[in-house]
């Protein structure tokens, strides 16, 4: 058998940096504006090959006339459902409150509780590990009542807590972050 000259080559597949898929495959995401925007930016030559009119009319040209318009009315239903998700995700971020509570566990020990957190797509376990190194403490992710989870940082932190929120995670506004104190109520024992 004759070897010949020419080797194999991989081939480079680029994936949309909004919804991880091929460019070719952006439409089905759900993203599909937010994927227009990021290949334009990114990879113009591959997004006139998929985008561009040319490319949009000759994709089109073998449908009926019947085909292109139910296609082009399903492109503006995917786009109105696209812009109504953004939108609602957008007032959910707006209205999500991140709830910072000092509650006093005995005489002079308190433990610091952070909720809220995964409203704003934060991981709660790395974000516990951060506290938990930042304030050289105890910090551990448990679950409450209510069905949600919540960060118990050791110690009374909740200035420093909203400081450092502020300060890593830019994605939570200031104004969605409340600080409460919980007392521990008196029991009824005889003292």
């Amino acid at each position: 058998m004759a070897e010949s000259s020419t080797t194999n080559q991989g081939r480079v597949v680029v994936y949309c940096g909004v919804c991880k898929l091929p460019p070719e495959y952006c439409e089905y995401g759900g993203t599909t504006k937010k994927c227009q925007e990021w290949l334009s930016k990114n990879h113009s030559s591959l997004y006139e090959r998929i985008w561009s009119v040319e490319a949009l009319e000759a994709a089109t040209a073998s449908l009926s006339v019947e085909a292109q318009e139910r296609a082009a009315k399903d492109a503006k239903k995917k786009a109105a459902k696209a812009e109504a998700a953004e939108q609602k995700q957008a007032e959910k971020l707006s209205n999500s409150v991140v709830t910072i509570k000092r509650i006093e566990r005995n005489k002079r020990k308190y433990v610091t509780s952070v909720s809220g957190l995964e409203a704003f797509g934060l991981d709660l376990k790395k974000v516990a590990k951060d506290f938990g190194k930042k304030f050289a403490t105890g910090s551990s992710v448990t679950k409450v009542p209510s069905g949600g989870e919540e960060i118990v940082v050791q110690g009374d932190v909740s200035d420093e807590i909203e400081e450092f929120l502020l300060e890593k995670y830019k994605e939570i506004p200031e104004d969605n972050i409340e600080l409460v104190e919980d007392k521990k109520k008196k029991g009824s024992a005889a003292g």
